[in-house]
């Protein structure tokens, strides 16, 4: 039989919810019905065996993810990237350990790949209490670092695609100390990711060593990127570049220091504050930043919309809201800046 995901698969749907109801247990009932059809409809759909492995290998790493994330929701965390051949007694090894160790101090939790390198400076700045490591099963390099072997919360992955979910969706900041090819290419998934909105506004730092590795990289985007008009002005906004790793523990508490979060409702804008803006404030606000405010809207203080129920834990947070312009990523990022000026 063809299956629907409205109510008209009958028995089957009967079924499921005789299933669901005998598990027990079971979290927002109505998407885990979603989910099972899907997985029914997978069955019906595809017949290769090498797709069906994947995509049950996927759903299992991401289960298992949540599940190591989830009791650490309402701690921030830091993630950093950074090259595995990076020795113990290299000027960025020492560099990402006392970073690690200082964020660890204010509160953080510290992500990294779980390798050896700038990985393990990483965990061992912070600990391996205030640690995760996302490690991937390689045939070099990659075995888990002394710091977090065997620590619970180590997660080994077979597919690069799931572990670069982890690394951005649960983390608060990412920091990029010098690496080689999957250095970078963590780094640009997150310099798409922030341009695009596709991942929360968040800082991205990029550590730079005595040599100027960063600096170098800077070079190339201003004269083969933003020259060319691949990029524009506004996409500077998205990472800094410093090579002193306390002021990159400094951008990123400064970044929190007003603004907490944000959330997109229908077309609208929310963003979470720390603190209430005053409305010379805002004022300030949609004179330097009409470009963000679209369909001659304004800037708004609001309080939390009924969409929001699910995050009761914001509730008290004040807000403001407008109509975004989403061809403005880079420019939301300048905004969250100077809203935490005030």
């Amino acid at each position: 039989m063809e299956l629907s995901f409205s109510r008209s698969n009958d028995d089957i749907d009967q079924l499921i919810s005789r299933l669901l109801e005998i598990t027990g247990d079971i979290h927002h009932p109505a998407i885990i019905r979603e989910m099972v059809l899907s997985v029914l409809k997978i069955g019906q759909d595809v017949d290769y065996l090498a797709d069906l492995k994947l995509i049950n290998r996927t759903l299992r790493e991401m289960r298992f993810t949540t599940k190591v994330f989830g009791p650490y929701r309402q701690k921030k965390k830091v993630t950093i990237f950074g090259s595995a051949r990076t020795e113990p007694d290299n000027e960025m090894y020492l560099k990402c350990l006392n970073f690690s160790r200082k964020l660890a101090q204010k509160g953080y939790m510290i992500i990294t790949g779980g390798g050896p390198g700038i990985m393990q400076a990483g965990n061992e700045g912070a600990g391996s209490e205030n640690s995760f490591a996302v490690n991937i099963r390689l045939p070099f390099e990659q075995a888990p670092n002394p710091v977090m072997f065997r620590n619970k919360r180590l997660i080994t992955y077979k597919y690069f695609f799931n572990r670069k979910v982890a690394f951005v969706k649960e983390t608060n900041a990412v920091a990029v100390f010098p690496g080689g090819f999957g250095t970078l290419d963590e780094a640009m998934e997150v310099f798409t990711l922030i341009q695009t909105g596709k991942t929360s506004p968040k800082p991205l730092i990029l550590i730079d060593d005595r040599d100027g590795y960063w600096e170098q990289f800077l070079g190339f985007v201003k004269q083969s990127l933003l020259v060319k008009g691949f990029i524009s002005g506004e996409d500077f906004s998205i990472f800094t570049i410093t090579k002193d790793e306390n002021e990159a523990v400094d951008v990123i508490e400064n970044f929190y220091r007003t603004y907490h979060s944000l959330r997109f409702i229908d077309h609208r804008l929310i963003i979470r504050l720390n603190k209430e803006l005053t409305p010379e404030q805002i004022a300030i606000l949609e004179d330097e930043f009409s470009e963000l405010i679209k369909d001659g809207d304004h800037i708004r203080c609001c309080g939390p919309f009924p969409e929001e129920n699910d995050e009761p834990d914001l509730a008290a947070l004040p807000r403001i809201s407008l109509i975004f312009d989403h061809h403005h990523y880079g420019l939301l990022l300048a905004f969250i800046h100077r809203i935490n000026t005030f």
